[in-house]
């Protein structure tokens, strides 16, 4: 056959070109032989015959010649193959090899010999092979029917040696032609497989299957990847190139994708572990949950897994899914992910339509689109299916309704097929949702301290160094931002946009500025792309961005309606969709003015600014935090808290006097119309509510949140349940105990300041202890972990904790560590920051009462125990606080460290030597024999150190 522009023909339809194909000569211009590409690094596979005694040959590929010698030539005669290493090539396209299947009789092929022909298998037989050092017999040899001119074509000596036998649909290598090959009937028409082989032909044919797509009956784990990628691509959003890797996030996602089964941890979840494995495929944590508060960058961190796992010629199948994609008949998330691949569905199916990579061989088949076939494939090539599914929250109110039912056979399919998946949701979400789901296929380090929420990765803010990096790469000052908000990811995402626009913007905002900063500017963005770029953005357009702002508060009244907090269809056309012009100041659809035409529909402008995003058949906010905070600007906290919490409860107006010294104040101008939310309003929407007190202390004086988070501690009393200690207080989702618990405890970590509020913290500490000594459970929520991040001075943190300490379980009782202690937090707070601690820690040293979880100890000596266990952060300014303690117990401590730190001792006896104070020089006599003698090296009467109390945070 003829090559005619560069491809061979002689098939019916497309056929493979002649960039596929490379010709094999020996020095002096002779063909051995042809061969293919079988990876992207230009390893190329031939037939033995065609190497045989070569110590030197020359490749051609179109128009390169290479030479290939030594090393680079590697003969396999007992396969009849051989392998050719060559860089610079330029090709050609690397062809997939179907190394796991066999070749049924009566098959059509495609072969090259001399031109692309058409053959049929007649099946497999065994064949001689003469080599030059002796013949060899070959098992599984594929026969092959050809025509007299085929038969010519394989000729030995002609060139046709080491030529792909191709599966006339699939388009994949089943074989490589041989011209010498033979049986005792036939002489010619004859292949060699290319499975069952071992060292470096198996190596390159796992690479072949790892970065060269096939489809169909070859399916392998490059065209698993191509398909997932193409299934995935309308929805995975960019990943965004100024992102700091989080290094302990980062850590968590790769090893839970990595392969390899996760076995779980502990002896308990071992036994469930096994249970659930039993009669399955595969076992151990088959899902991740990584759980943290809008804004945290969950979406950021599915990107960038994504995009690692889509990096470089070896890539991963990952299928990106959201809430949204969910439907409430959705028996579990394998018929999501089913629909989601149909999205690469090719017309005509197998060997026809437009392949999924041009110009490559075969197309993908609607067998290849079920997802359980592709978690098949990808398990057997070493790299497990990963699910990504962001936003579950997104999903319909019906299939949130029945969320065990839909879990439990999602754990099923993940079992059945070894798919993984890795989900990112808030954590109320995930405290439903991770309940419903085998706790022994959740991977995750464990549950979060004072979080009742099942194994995951927490996300929350960004480090210390992490969040300096970003600033660096966005060009914001380190003291551009408020400190509370100086390490939170959307905030300084949004800053650096506003920054751009306005470099110079003054001032230290905090992240409420900066959302009403970016929302400003998003609107004055659609306002200039209402009005086209004929039109400087002067009055008349900042007129028009005003107005939409206004529609965009409209919006957020409409979602906090009952649903999911989106706005369907209708509604958004309603809000921005008009006739064909608009002036600003007015709706969609008012008569022009001031010159400006505005097109009707504002819709496409809104969108492509990424003030919303299109999620299945609604719209919502791009940023669901951006959206909680307009929310929660039109949300009734009263109304709010009586639906969710009170249940319509009143307080008298003693109770409302009890909280503010003085009579309530009176509410503020009613803005837009309150939109209450429902009692069922699902637990992920406490968003807008928490933002909404949050507002509260903003708009109207701390004194307004002050009384409604004293509402809230009231409700506790009568909402906790009296049962004996060792019960397990976790309030079911939605409750009103949950509602009241969370919007508490979210609250006071959120405000910025939270010394306005110690009278709630008081008196919630009060509560907790009557509970304590009542034997009564305490939620997690009102642990160590709230009173150690709660914004406050020193002075009434470790008033709080002094007092709380006393609840402390003791070490290794149930519920530990789940459950940390108050002692362990004031430790770590110790070792961050010790010299500010110090100090706090000398006035324990007056509280005698017993800790009941560690005998013979108190609060005394637990502090003083501390103290000297942690007392290498800071010895000089440890000396100093004892010192300004003047209490026997810290006298105590001042002997010991005479003892045991000499130098520092002699440091403090010598600066209390210059001190005018009397009691500094009288301490100064009292320790400079000891301290001196000590360091000297003499001998002193043995005084021992305080005793520390049984786990008192060594750790």
């Amino acid at each position: 056959m003829a090559a005619r522009d560069g491809a061979l023909t002689g098939l019916h339809g497309p056929a493979p070109t002649a960039d596929l194909l490379v010709q094999i000569f020996d020095p002096v211009g002779r063909p051995r032989g042809t061969g293919f590409a079988a990876d992207p690094e230009g390893t190329l596979v031939t037939s033995h015959e065609a190497v045989d005694g070569a110590a030197r040959l020359l490749v051609r590929a179109g128009d390169a010649v290479t030479e290939v010698t030594g090393a680079a030539i590697t003969p396999l005669p007992r396969l009849g193959l051989a392998l050719l290493h060559t860089r610079g090539l330029g090709g050609p396209r690397p062809l997939p090899v179907a190394a796991h299947r066999a070749v049924g009789r009566g098959a059509y092929v495609r072969i090259a010999a001399g031109g692309w022909r058409e053959a049929r298998v007649l099946g497999t037989t065994t064949v001689t092979y003469t080599a030059s050092d002796g013949p060899r017999l070959l098992d599984g040899a594929l026969e092959l029917a050809l025509g007299t001119a085929g038969t010519d074509a394989l000729r030995p000596g002609g060139g046709a040696a080491g030529g792909p036998v191709l599966d006339a649909e699939t388009g994949a290598v089943l074989g490589v032609l041989g011209t010498t090959l033979h049986t005792a009937h036939r002489t010619a028409g004859f292949a060699l497989p290319l499975t069952g082989a071992d060292g470096p032909l198996a190596a390159l044919l796992a690479r072949n299957a790892a970065t060269v797509p096939a489809y169909g009956a070859d399916l392998n784990l490059a065209g698993a990847a191509r398909l997932t990628a193409a299934a995935s691509a309308p929805r995975v959003p960019a990943a965004r190139p100024e992102r700091v890797p989080r290094a302990e996030v980062t850590r968590h996602l790769e090893t839970f994708a990595a392969p390899g089964a996760h076995r779980p941890h502990g002896a308990a979840e071992a036994t469930e572990w096994a249970e659930a494995a039993e009669g399955t495929e595969v076992g151990g944590a088959a899902v991740l949950a990584l759980v943290g508060p809008p804004g945290s960058g969950r979406t950021t961190e599915l990107a960038a897994l994504a995009a690692h796992r889509a990096a470089g010629a070896e890539a991963s199948p990952t299928l990106w899914l959201r809430g949204s994609d969910l439907l409430a008949a959705d028996p579990s998330l394998s018929a999501a992910a089913s629909r989601a691949l149909a999205r690469a569905a090719v017309p005509g199916g197998c060997g026809a339509g437009t392949p999924v990579a041009s110009g490559m061989p075969g197309t993908p088949c609607a067998e290849d689109l079920r997802p359980e076939r592709l978690a098949r494939v990808a398990r057997e090539g070493g790299r497990p299916l990963l699910l990504l599914l962001d936003a579950p929250e997104e999903m319909p109110d019906a299939s949130a309704e029945r969320l065990p039912e839909w879990a439990a056979a999602t754990a099923a399919w993940l079992r059945t097929t070894g798919a993984r998946l890795i989900l990112a949701c808030r954590p109320e979400y995930w405290e439903r949702l991770g309940a419903a789901f085998p706790r022994a296929l959740l991977y995750g380090p464990g549950t979060p301290a004072g979080r009742s929420l099942p194994p995951c990765v927490a996300l929350g803010d960004l480090g210390f160094d992490e969040a300096r990096l970003v600033r660096a790469r966005h060009g914001i000052p380190d003291t551009a931002l408020a400190p509370a908000d100086a390490r939170h990811p959307l905030t300084l995402r949004l800053l650096a946009e506003v920054r751009a626009e306005c470099p110079e913007p003054g001032g230290r905002p905090d992240r409420h500025e900066v959302l009403s900063a970016h929302l400003d500017l998003v609107c004055l963005r659609v306002a200039a792309r209402l009005t086209g770029p004929a039109h400087p953005r002067g009055t008349a357009v900042r007129r028009l961005a005003a107005h939409v702002a206004g529609q965009v508060h409209a919006a957020a009244r409409r979602c906090l309606g009952p649903g999911q907090g989106a706005l369907d269809e209708a509604s958004f056309a309603l809000l921005f969709s008009g006739g064909a012009t608009a002036r600003p100041g007015a709706g969609p659809g008012a008569p022009a003015r001031a010159g400006i035409q505005v097109g009707g529909d504002w819709v496409p402008a809104v969108l492509a600014e990424g003030l919303f995003v299109r999620t299945g058949d609604s719209h919502r906010f791009a940023h669901e935090e951006l959206g909680d905070w307009l929310q929660g600007m039109h949300l009734d906290v009263e109304a709010a808290l009586d639906a969710l919490v009170l249940r319509g409860a009143s307080y008298s107006a003693a109770s409302r006097t009890e909280w503010y010294g003085a009579a309530r104040p009176a509410d503020g101008p009613a803005g837009s119309p309150p939109v209450p939310p429902a009692p069922s309003v699902p637990p992920h929407r406490i968003g807008p509510v928490v933002e909404a007190l949050l507002l509260l202390a903003r708009d109207r004086g701390t004194a307004e949140l002050t009384y409604q988070l004293g509402r809230l501690v009231d409700a506790l009393e009568v909402l906790m349940p009296a049962e004996p200690l060792a019960a397990d207080l976790r309030p079911p989702p939605g409750t009103p105990l949950w509602w009241a618990l969370r919007l508490l405890a979210e609250t006071l970590l959120r405000v910025p300041d939270a010394t306005p509020y110690t009278a709630v913290l008081d008196r919630l500490a009060r509560r907790i202890l009557a509970r304590y000594a009542q034997a009564r459970p305490v939620p997690a929520e009102l642990g160590p972990p709230l009173w150690e991040a709660v914004r406050l001075r020193a002075a009434e943190r470790f008033d709080l904790l002094r007092r709380l300490v006393v609840t402390d379980p003791a070490p290794g009782a149930p519920g530990d560590p789940a459950c940390p202690r108050f002692l362990d937090a004031a430790a770590r707070l110790l070792t961050a920051d010790p010299a500010a601690v110090q100090p706090q820690l000398t006035r324990w040293f007056e509280d005698d009462r017993p800790l009941p979880a560690t005998p013979h100890a108190t609060v005394a000596t637990a502090a003083q125990a501390l103290l000297y266990t942690h007392r290498h952060g800071a010895l000089d300014h440890l000396t100093e606080a004892l010192a300004d303690s003047a209490h026997p117990r810290g006298e105590e401590l001042l002997a010991v460290l005479a003892e045991e730190e000499p130098s520092a001792m002699r440091r403090a006896v010598e600066r209390w030597e210059r001190d005018e104070r009397p009691a500094r020089r009288a301490a100064a006599v009292r320790y400079a024999p000891r301290a001196r003698a000590r360091e000297a090296g003499r001998a002193l009467p043995h005084r021992t150190s305080p005793a520390l109390p049984a786990g008192a945070a060594t750790r």
